[in-house]
């Protein structure tokens, strides 16, 4: 019995575990979504229609981030393609799996200019893992489940499958669908780089003489399912552990050995750490500019074991004394065995005074709530918020409320969300609507600020069409809260065109036009109950916080300075005197 391509597509995506697609349909891509209607009425797979397209890579993003499995999107080809490419930007620098689908004009139409026809795929080229242009329906099945093992293999990532029109009807006989056992028998995938057990215990020697030792925890940890172990080396050798703003989540926040967010706006205490450590262990991260503030400055007195699945991230920033590449579980399940192994004792009384130390700093330099009268304050709001939902799935768009949100909200493994290599305003909504079709039934929150969320509010269509329940949390000051706090700092309070006041909506009229419940707050007095009652509505619902306008983000590390070199993180003590 014949097949069409678009036939194939849909049962390949099945059958390599797909149940959500997040997508917008346009003329190319109209025979994928004639046999996409076929599937839907079976119950097989649900699309989410989103209203944009820009939505539909965020959604499958934060889909991906929640689930550990691979985001899958769809789109037109010309402009549908084209609102695609932040969002495979966004996942590209954050190394999340994606499978995105894209229609194209007809092959002979292909380089003729014709109507909506772009080159996707030389558009992404730089921002993809790898892609495709399918040229023969035959090939769809074999491309489809190969592109999801690059995806979610090795450092994961976007792949592109662009699909002319004429491809989705074209009709083959004897269609046979293809498995990743197969993929990986016909194409001799395998992972090229091996770990010796000499650097292994290398690296544990340099834990074992270390009296100062940091573990600095980036999301190759939450890729790679390794917060159990890392947990256990943690404790076992008593070792203070620092996140990135990916990172977060890999361990609990509210552990003794858990510092924090490292980096320009990081905790005090954790950025002390790493000026003054002697050992830093890098996992699964990349020594972004955000974290290490001036390079040659970054942890000057430190040796660096350097763990993570990508060859080219280790040396790319600094180079470390010894290297481990590979799967971050896996290699951090050998150091452990090898440890048990050769019955390495603890090393409690080697860090004890360390570990005094940071706790000094702790105490000296908090992240603090401020408690002035008649002020709507962002972190007392994000303090209560952790307080009422601390099993909450989080998201966030960019500035100033994404700061705070990493500095005040402790979240668990997969349940933070927020973009943070391209720093892309717009995803917080279309992140929640992909979380929460992940997990229909858990609480989903968004952190926006009053900037970010005009980015893609259309998306508020989507929440409200398919009822769900997510709660935006909106800090409203009423400005781009960073960009009016770098003008403030470094550009002599000159406020080029970062005000939003004029021309801002009735955040709450519009939220009630989309059928959402809509509320402000704009009283301190008035964020506990209002909050809970949010959280307790089984509808969606959106909070106007009214915040304080001048409220900045404080520690914060200035560009070009060293992360001990911090601005904001005490009045009366000198920073230096503490060190």
């Amino acid at each position: 019995m014949k097949k069409r391509g678009s036939f194939s597509l849909l049962d390949s995506l099945v059958r390599n575990g797909t149940r959500h697609i997040f997508g917008y349909p346009g003329g190319a891509i109209l025979p994928i979504y004639d046999e996409l209607y076929k599937w839907e009425q079976k119950k097989l797979i649900q699309h989410i229609l989103v209203r944009h397209e820009q939505g539909a890579a965020h959604a499958a993003d934060a889909y991906a981030r929640a689930t550990g499995k691979v985001g899958v999107c769809f789109a037109t080809s010309g402009p549908g393609a084209t609102n695609l490419v932040t969002g495979i930007a966004t996942a590209q620098m954050d190394s999340i799996p994606l499978v995105v689908i894209t229609g194209q004009v007809g092959r002979a139409f292909i380089g003729t200019d014709a109507f909506q026809e772009t080159d996707i795929f030389g558009i992404t080229l730089p921002i993809v893992k790898h892609s495709y242009v399918v040229r023969d329906a035959t090939k769809i099945a074999e491309i489809v489940s190969e592109a999801f093992y690059i995806a979610r293999n090795g450092r994961p990532g976007p792949v592109l499958i662009d699909i002319p029109k004429d491809v989705g009807l074209e009709e083959f006989p004897n269609y046979q669908p293809i498995n990743q056992n197969q993929i990986l028998k016909s194409k001799g995938f395998r992972f090229l780089y091996r770990t010796t057990k000499n650097r292994l215990i290398q690296s544990l020697q340099l834990i074992r003489q270390s009296s100062q030792p940091l573990l600095y925890v980036g999301g190759g940890v939450i890729t790679a399912n390794a917060s159990r172990e890392l947990k256990y080396l943690a404790e076992y050798f008593q070792i203070p552990v620092t996140t990135t703003l990916m990172g977060k989540g890999s361990f609990n926040e509210s552990h003794d050995l858990a510092l924090g967010m490292l980096g320009m706006h990081g905790t005090a205490y954790a950025n002390f750490s790493v000026s003054e450590c002697d050992l830093l262990i890098a996992v699964g991260a990349r020594f972004d500019d955000r974290v290490t503030g001036k390079l040659e400055e970054f942890a000057v007195n430190a040796q660096v074991i350097h763990i993570d699945i990508d060859p080219a991230e280790v040396g790319k920033n600094r180079l470390p004394n010894v290297s481990l590449v590979g799967d971050v579980k896996k290699l951090l399940h050998e150091l452990i065995k090898i440890s048990q192994i050769l019955n390495l004792s603890r090393i409690e009384d080697q860090t004890f005074t360390w570990l005094q130390r940071i706790k000094k700093w702790q105490k000296t330099y908090p992240l603090l709530v401020p408690n002035e009268e008649n002020t709507l304050s962002p972190q007392k709001i994000l303090s209560y918020i952790n307080k009422i939902s601390p099993d909450a799935l989080f998201t966030t768009d960019v500035g100033q409320h994404q700061m705070w949100s990493a500095q005040f909200l402790k979240c668990k493994t997969r349940k933070w969300a927020s973009s943070a290599g391209l720093g892309t305003m717009g995803y917080g909504i279309p992140a929640a609507i992909g979380n929460q079709i992940a997990f229909p039934d858990r609480t989903v929150i968004c952190i926006t600020g009053d900037a970010s969320i005009q980015m893609n509010i259309q998306e508020l269509g989507t929440i409200s069409q398919y009822k769900l329940p997510v709660k935006i949390i909106l800090l409203n000051n009423k400005w781009q809260g960073m960009v009016r706090q770098w003008q403030q700092s470094f550009y002599g309070e000159r406020y080029a065109h970062s005000n939003m006041t004029e021309g801002m909506p009735n955040f709450v009229q519009l939220a009630n036009a989309y059928g959402i419940e809509g509320k402000i707050i704009t009283a301190d007095q008035d964020v506990e109950s209002a909050l809970a009652e949010a959280i307790n509505n089984p509808g969606p619902v959106l909070i106007d916080c009214q915040i304080v306008k001048d409220e900045n983000c404080y520690p914060m590390v200035a560009p070009g300075k060293s992360n001990s070199q911090m601005i904001g993180i005490s009045k009366t003590k000198s920073v230096q005197s503490n060190l």
